[in-house]
C-alpha cells in the first residue's frame, strides 16, 4: 500500500502455526498516537501487525511472518494459539470505553484494501476474517457493532450476513449453542458467545437472546458451509 509507514514494535516472537486467520480490532484509546505508543512499548507486551488511523494512514508495526501479541487468550475453530495463527489489524477508534464512533470512510477504505492484500497473500478464507470479540467473547467487544463487515463481504474478504430465505430451525437454546460451536465459536460463556455472534451478523440488535432471527442466520451460515460457500 502506498500510504504505509514502518514504525516497528519490539513486541513479537516466532510463530508456531501457519497464518490462517485475520483479526480486526479497535484500539480502544483516546488517540492514534497513544495507541501506537502503547503498541510499541516493551513494557506493555502488546502489539499488532498494522494500525489504521482515522485518515486512512496505515502504520506497519510487526512483520507478517512474526507473531504479534494482539489476540490474547481466545479460540476460533479449534485454534487456541490465536497469535501464532493470525495477523492483527488495530483500527483507531476510542471504542466503547471512550465514546465509540463510526469508522470514517477513509479509514474503512484503507482497512478494506489492506485486508484484501493480506487474505490474498496468505489464502485466508472469508470465514476466518473475524473480530476480536469473535475469538474472545467474554473479554472483548471490538471492532464492535459499527464496524462495516458488509463492506468487506462485498469485496469477498469476509462472510456476508445472510438475509434471504431465512428459516428458523426452532432449535432449543442448547441446540443453538452446539450449532454455534460447530460454526467456530467458543461457547464456555454462553450469553457472551451469543452476543458476539449477533454483534458480527446482526449488529442492530445484540441483546444476547437466542431468538428466531438469530437461529435462522446461524442455520444459513452452516448450510453455506456445508455447500462449500463458507468453510
Amino acid at each position: 500500500m502506498d500510504n504505509m509507514i514502518w514504525t516497528p514494535s519490539p513486541n513479537f516472537d516466532e510463530r508456531t502455526l501457519p497464518i490462517s486467520i485475520l483479526v480486526m480490532h479497535y484500539t480502544g484509546m483516546k488517540s492514534a498516537d497513544l495507541a501506537i505508543r502503547q503498541l510499541a512499548n516493551p513494557e506493555a507486551k502488546v502489539s499488532a501487525h498494522y494500525v489504521v488511523c482515522e485518515d486512512g494512514q496505515v502504520v506497519h508495526m510487526v512483520k507478517e511472518e512474526d507473531r504479534a501479541w494482539h489476540a490474547g487468550r481466545g479460540y476460533w475453530r479449534d485454534i487456541t494459539n490465536m497469535n501464532s495463527a493470525s495477523i492483527g489489524i488495530e483500527i483507531v477508534n476510542p471504542g466503547h470505553e471512550w465514546g465509540y464512533v463510526p469508522f470514517p470512510e477513509e479509514q474503512m477504505d484503507s482497512v478494506t484494501r489492506l485486508a484484501a492484500e493480506i487474505v490474498q497473500r496468505h489464502n485466508i478464507h472469508p470465514a476466518n476474517v473475524i473480530g476480536h470479540s469473535d475469538l474472545a467473547p467474554r473479554r472483548k467487544q471490538d471492532p464492535g457493532e459499527l464496524f462495516d463487515w458488509e463492506r468487506l463481504a462485498k469485496h469477498g474478504i469476509a462472510l456476508e450476513r445472510p438475509k434471504k430465505n431465512l428459516t428458523d430451525p426452532l432449535w432449543t437454546d442448547a441446540g443453538f449453542m452446539l450449532a454455534l460451536e460447530r460454526f467456530g465459536y467458543g461457547i464456555e460463556d454462553k450469553r457472551d458467545a451469543v452476543v458476539a455472534f449477533q454483534r458480527r451478523f446482526r449488529p442492530e440488535n445484540i441483546d444476547g437472546v437466542i431468538d428466531g432471527e438469530t437461529r435462522a442466520i446461524l442455520l444459513s451460515l452452516l448450510l453455506d458451509r456445508e455447500r462449500g460457500d463458507a468453510k
